[in-house]
């Protein structure tokens, strides 16, 4: 076999229709994180908000963390003239729409004017974006094969960072240009490629609908509480969510806080674009081509394991960057190192999370999962990061993130020797598109 041959089977997966349509769906999930993350806590910063009102806007990410009590509506409620398109389709649309109308709402108000007034437009954009994640998240799991899942999480990786990076950057160019209103506007483009993406290739393949004759009040019950139990019902679920919560707490708290070190270590708008923003975008994109190959090569669980112990250990650049002080190579190997075991992580985790879903309820299941994944540490971050930071100072914090990252490693090693990742799997990640 020649070199072209082997460089075109190692591609071949990832340019098949569906895995690039989940690229697409990754652009319009990432966007949103970026606007209220950390583009949001520098747009705070420059105007002298001090670090624990800045810090306490990542409560605002809490909305992706409840967003499993309303996704059971993404599931059963069928959306007027729209539903004709289809359940998955017309609400990628809605979604989308109210993404975009969130957006600008947070553009058009000002933080140092009234602070109330731009974390109300925030959380309203944490609930759009929620709500839009609930859709692009079941959508891409819905139309992906068992054996794309990978290959899947891989692309929509590739797409949230580009999403991410993309308006991250475009909102830090154009803010020192143009004003941060103008700066959100067009971001705010950004949910177009889902919502193109859905028109384009349509309901998916694996779409479980629900019976559309009229239900009672017990029916409808029963389709909120009912992704919850069947997942509980399975061998090992306790562990498996324990496993969910604990596995990222040390990564959410450190990425969450990244820009209160750059903009304390005296980085301008345009170093962070390109050492924060470039030079991650570019590691993450090699971490989830070898996330891809690792994933092939070792299977599920022995790579999400590797991934998990990359994951805890690149917290520890952070605190080598905060002991340097200001250091664009210092910033590029930090943030390289870190987006680089991201990547390994955002194909082998999100892959394992995607096929724990049942395909009856993807939406309701998969919001559950990723809401999980990140609460502990997003209220960590919103309560108590700031005042640590200002206790212990940045270096013994960004150690400390990669202790407590070191549980979730450990308890995955034990699910595995126990047999309990393979009895997790749900019928997303077996059952196959019907014929």
């Amino acid at each position: 076999m020649t070199n072209k041959s082997r460089f075109y089977q190692m591609i071949a997966p990832y340019i098949e229709r569906t895995p690039l349509a989940a690229f697409f769906l990754g652009i319009s999930s990432g966007f949103p994180y970026a606007l209220i993350g950390a583009t949001l806590s520098t747009r705070l910063a420059q105007v002298g908000i001090d670090k624990k009102s800045v810090t306490t806007f990542a409560l605002v990410f809490l909305a992706y963390n409840l967003k499993f009590l309303w996704a059971w509506m993404v599931e059963g409620i069928r959306l007027p003239i729209l539903s004709r398109l289809g359940q998955r389709v017309s609400w990628m649309l809605f979604a989308g729409l109210i993404m975009i109308a969130a957006v600008l709402n947070l553009a058009f108000v000002d933080p140092a004017a009234n602070l109330i007034a731009t974390a109300q437009a925030a959380v309203l954009l944490g609930i759009a974006g929620a709500t839009f994640d609930i859709i692009i998240d079941a959508y891409r799991i819905e139309i992906l094969e068992p054996h794309q899942l990978g290959v899947g999480a891989g692309m929509s990786q590739y797409g949230w960072r580009i999403g991410s990076t993309g308006a991250g950057a475009l909102a830090l160019v154009l803010s020192a240009r143009v004003g941060w209103e103008m700066a959100y506007v067009a971001c705010a483009l950004f949910a177009l490629p889902a919502m193109s993406t859905a028109l384009i290739i349509g309901e998916p393949s694996r779409h479980h609908n629900l019976d559309k004759k009229k239900r009672s009040w017990k029916d409808v019950g029963d389709s909120i509480i009912g992704p919850f139990l069947e997942f509980f019902r399975r061998k090992g679920a306790a562990l498996v969510l324990l496993f969910i919560v604990l596995h990222k707490v040390g990564d959410t708290l450190a990425n969450l806080t990244l820009r209160l070190l750059f903009n304390d270590l005296g980085y301008t708008n345009d170093e962070i674009a390109i050492y924060d923003i470039g030079v991650g975008f570019w590691a993450l994109l090699l971490g989830v081509f070898v996330g891809g190959i690792l994933y092939a090569r070792l299977g599920m669980k022995r790579s999400v394991l590797i991934s998990l112990v990359l994951m805890a250990i690149s917290n520890l650049s952070f605190a080598g960057l905060a002991a340097a002080g200001h250091s664009n190579l210092g910033m590029a190997a930090a943030i390289g190192f870190e987006n680089f075991s991201s990547g390994i992580g955002g194909v082998t985790v999100v892959a394992y999370f995607s096929a724990l879903c049942n395909l009856s309820f993807t939406a309701a299941q998969y919001a559950l999962i990723s809401a999980a994944a990140s609460i502990f540490g997003r209220i960590a971050t919103g309560t108590t990061a700031g005042g640590l930071i200002e206790s212990m100072g940045y270096m013994n914090f960004y150690l400390m993130t990669t202790v407590i990252a070191f549980p979730g490693v450990i308890l995955f090693w034990a699910m595995m020797r126990a047999g309990l990742i393979d009895e997790s799997i749900g019928s997303a990640g077996t059952e196959s598109s019907k014929k």
